[in-house]
């Protein structure tokens, strides 16, 4: 059997047995890599190690865009974007370590408290998406959202799978968890869900409530206690201070005034008697 015809059976069976392994990235790209371990004057060993290498990464990016697409996040947000000079409040190491995930795979959880507009959720984005990065499961909701599907659930017959989708993923990110009150019904159905994921698996949630305001929130105190009490159990609290990055922007462009400026006018011009 002549050389070249030899060298295409070899060829044709490579790429079929590559197949029926499921290593497809590599079959596609076989001729460059096998290239550059050429170039590279790369013994057998090293060749090997350079093809499980490359096929590594493309399972690993494909897993994390898979990841990134079933967690459902409303936007992309990175840590490295995260202005820490503008909220000197956040300690930076300490959320740099959430980063790598560790707390995921605990089952802890983390909260992320502050005011509107000071980056919690921009936070909470970027540590999913890390775990993701780090092999984790990742969904986003807001807690209306999780609310009204729980209580939909509930009514219909199916709460159990709607508990099931909130529980399985590694991490669930709760985000703007106080915005508005809750009914008691769903302060029940909240409870349920921290309940069954307590130990197993971690929760993220971002208020605009301090915790001794948790009470208000959930519309029951004793309710507010037990959720908190497993939600604190293994926990980190990332409190955040300052000014909306919003309404820094718009002062910054002239869209709006200083407060205390605007209030200065005001009295001012009452005092001539100017009508405002």
């Amino acid at each position: 059997m002549a050389r070249s015809t030899r060298q295409a059976v070899a060829t044709d069976r490579l790429d079929d047995m590559l197949t029926r392994l499921k290593l497809p990235g590599l079959r596609d790209q076989l001729d460059t890599l096998l290239d550059e371990a050429t170039r590279h004057d790369l013994s057998m060993r090293e060749t090997l190690a350079l093809l499980c290498e490359r096929e590594i990464a493309r399972k690993d990016q494909r897993r994390i865009e898979m990841g990134l697409k079933v967690a459902h996040f409303p936007y992309v947000r990175e840590l490295t974007s995260f202005d820490f000079a503008a909220q000197p409040s956040v300690d930076a190491k300490q959320v740099r370590d959430l980063a790598a995930a560790r707390w995921v795979a605990n089952g802890e959880n983390v909260l992320l408290l502050g005011p509107p507009g000071v980056g919690k959720t921009h936070l909470a984005i970027a540590l999913g998406r890390a775990a993701i990065t780090a092999g984790h499961s990742v969904l986003f909701v807001t807690a209306i959202a999780l609310v009204a599907s729980l209580a939909k659930g509930h009514a219909q017959g199916h709460l159990e799978e709607r508990l099931i989708t909130y529980i399985k993923p590694k991490l669930l990110i709760i985000d703007e968890l106080g915005y508005l009150p809750l009914e008691p019904d769903a302060a029940h159905l909240f409870f349920q869900l921290v309940s069954r994921r307590y130990e197993r698996g971690a929760i993220l949630i971002t208020s605009n409530r301090s915790v001794g305001e948790w009470g208000t929130v959930f519309g029951d105190a004793v309710v507010a206690t037990a959720i908190l009490d497993r939600l604190l159990h293994h926990s980190h609290a990332v409190t955040i201070r300052g000014d909306s990055y919003r309404l820094k922007e718009k002062r910054r462009s002239g869209l709006l005034q200083n407060t205390a400026a605007v209030e200065a006018k005001l009295i001012e011009a009452a005092k001539r008697g100017v009508p405002t």
